[in-house]
């Protein structure tokens, strides 16, 4: 059947010549009928004239011998939001992952389909937004769907998809993208933008093939999510947002161009995205008057390093409790605020310091093993001392400041109780670093192999995320379970380390400085961990009587006689730390010490020039005969 239809505001229609039943528009009952749909103001006659401004519309009956492509132009709906203003958002540190979000994704959709045919492109179906937790994935996926003024966005948990009925979680993402078929089927190119979020998408999407369960719904779930994004019958009104923490877990054909094409890394925010984020939480208290005018956004972006957009929200609540809890009212009759209004409640720069003190970061310095390391300060001894620190400060300068140098290695290495860890503790805490981490053997005692080396490697990923990272490897040949006996040590934590201490951060910008100690270097050389080192740094013992001297004096020993004449006494070289031991243990009982006891000290440490039985001075027992003493000694650094 042929329409003809004429457009509005022509000439009369004539009723001559003509074929019979084709509908014409009747002007005159258009100009009475100018309210009615345009559909239903047709009429069957038996003749017309064709005109100019006449409209055809043909309406194709079944056939195989002949097709007609339906062309009308439809008015599409508006994708954003008009009410929506970006800075309504909440969401701060994150402008570069929207301009990139909003170009990949949004972009093409904004203009006219036409366009996007004659430009032979498509609509970009799938984000994949990972990166550490807390930093704003899940934000980023609302606020996309408080931007779009299109239809509900769907957002689903990965894990509830799945289901105990064989088939049932295939259908559940068959259901995610009904309404959308419909959608498109019913309205082509103008159809709606239909938005589905996962969360957690990794439990769902696990590469194919390497899965534990033997009855496979993980491979056939990813394999239902690729018909639907980008398979025969693909849509093209839809956008699927996946969100995880772990990125490798995912199937690599799901995150191919097609697909899951746009990844955006949601890093840790630098120092403005962190003063966003305390503009933004601290909005509300400012505007009511419950904020201190001392507390600085700027101030608390700079203490709060490698610090995620959660934990600056936890440091906000901790200070914001500390202020409830000042006002309120320990009595007999129970606990209970001295004013339930909270008038008077300020949130002050005390309460955000004591806040800091307790909210530490997931990426942060790891200061109770610092600690424990570095109790008390190293004792300059002197100029040896002083060019050793000089040295190694030059190496922290180098990874700070120097854009070629993203990645640097250094070996301490020296005899044992030189006191390299200690020294690999004072460069990191001088380092001011915002990730600071040490990886040492008594962390993975009965640990497995497998587990050891993911352990270390998760270390070093999360170092990849921070701008500035320092990773301690502390007392090596431990760490590869070296023992001379044969020689045996792990070979896979080998091959991990040397894997990881050569490999350069992934993303541009970002720095990474390992330090490693060692007693053991010359026995390490064999299994090339020494030469897989940029740097290798000797720390010497004490080799003058003058350093030994200058020791003891810096400890204030409590002795009868001179510093110098016990100094004269000690062997050399000598280890710091063998030597502070030796000074501790002469003082117990004892106000002053003199050089007996000092002596039988040193001989019941093995530091005198023999190993015979101390003096009466002190009795401590005898020590074990050392037999073939030689560097095969395993105590640590």
């Amino acid at each position: 059947m042929t329409r003809i239809r004429r457009l509005r505001r022509t000439a009369s229609a004539s009723t001559s010549a003509t074929p019979a039943g084709v509908p014409v528009r009747d002007e005159n009952k258009e100009a009475d009928t100018s309210d009615e749909d345009e559909d239903d103001i047709v009429k069957e006659i038996t003749r017309g004239i064709l005109k100019p401004k006449t409209h055809l519309e043909f309406v194709p009956a079944p056939s195989k011998m002949l097709t007609f492509k339906d062309d009308t132009k439809q008015k599409k709906s508006a994708l954003l939001n008009p009410r929506f203003r970006f800075a309504d958002m909440g969401i701060g540190g994150l402008d570069t992952e929207f301009n990139i979000i909003f170009r990949r994704s949004f972009a093409s959709r904004l203009y006219d389909p036409d366009l996007v045919r004659k430009l032979g492109i498509k609509h970009v179906k799938g984000m994949l937004l990972y990166g550490s937790p807390g930093c704003g994935k899940t934000l980023i996926a609302r606020q996309i769907g408080e931007i779009l003024a299109t239809r509900e966005p769907k957002v689903v948990n990965g894990p509830e998809i799945l289901n105990r009925f064989v088939g049932a979680s295939e259908e559940n993402i068959r259901n995610l993208f009904l309404e959308a078929e419909k959608d498109q089927a019913a309205n082509g190119d103008n159809a709606d933008l239909h938005l589905i979020i996962f969360d957690e998408i990794d439990a769902i999407t696990r590469a194919r093939g390497r899965g534990g369960d033997s009855t496979g719904v993980g491979d056939t779930i990813v394999n239902q999510l690729l018909s639907k994004i980008d398979g025969v019958n693909a849509l093209n009104n839809i956008l699927v947002i996946g969100m995880t923490n772990r990125k490798d877990m995912i199937d690599p054909a799901l995150l191919r161009p097609g697909r899951l094409e746009v990844h955006i890394e949601v890093g840790l925010p630098d120092e403005k995205g962190r003063q966003q984020i305390f503009d933004i939480h601290t909005k509300a208290m400012r505007e009511s008057g419950n904020l201190a005018s001392e507390v600085k956004s700027e101030w608390l972006a700079t203490q709060t390093k490698n610090y995620s957009g959660a934990e600056i929200e936890g440091v906000i609540r901790n200070a914001a409790s500390y202020a409830l809890f000042g006002h309120i009212d320990v009595t007999k009759n129970g606990i209970k605020p001295a004013d339930t209004k909270g008038k008077n409640v300020i949130v002050n720069l005390s309460h955000f310091q004591h806040a800091l003190e307790e909210t530490k970061p997931a990426f942060g310095v790891d200061e109770d093993e610092l600690r424990n390391y570095l109790r008390s300060e190293p004792i300059n001894y002197g100029p040896e001392y002083e060019a050793l620190m000089k040295t190694c400060k030059v190496f922290v300068d180098q990874v700070r400041d120097s854009p070629a140098t993203p990645l640097l290695s250094v070996l301490l290495e020296g005899p044992n109780g030189a006191g390299m860890t200690t020294l690999a503790s004072k460069l990191a805490m001088d380092s001011d670093f915002p990730y600071i981490k040490v990886i040492s053997p008594d962390q993975f005692v009965g640990h497995s192999e497998a587990k050891k080396c993911a352990d270390i490697t998760k270390i070093f990923d999360d170092a990849y995320r921070s701008p500035l990272s320092l990773i301690i490897l502390d007392n090596l040949e431990r760490l590869l379970e070296y023992v001379a006996v044969g020689p045996r040590f792990s070979q896979s934590v080998l091959q991990t380390l040397l894997v990881l201490i050569n490999r350069i951060p992934p993303t541009e910008g970002r720095k990474l400085l390992i330090i490693g100690t060692t007693s053991r270097a010359t026995l390490l050389e064999s299994l090339e961990i020494v030469s897989a080192f940029n740097l290798v740094q000797a720390v010497p013992a004490l080799t003058k009587a003058e350093q030994v001297k200058v020791v003891l004096e810096a400890i204030k020993f409590p002795s009868k006689v001179s510093s110098e004449v016990l100094s004269g006494k000690c062997p050399l070289p000598i280890p710091i730390k063998k030597l502070l031991m030796v000074a501790e243990m002469s003082k117990q009982g004892h106000d002053f010490v003199d050089v007996a006891r000092f002596e039988a000290c040193l001989k019941a440490s093995g530091l005198a020039p023999n190993y015979e039985q101390a003096s009466s001075a002190f009795q401590v027992g005898r020590r074990p005969q050392r037999h073939h003493l030689d560097s095969d000694d395993d105590d640590d650094n």
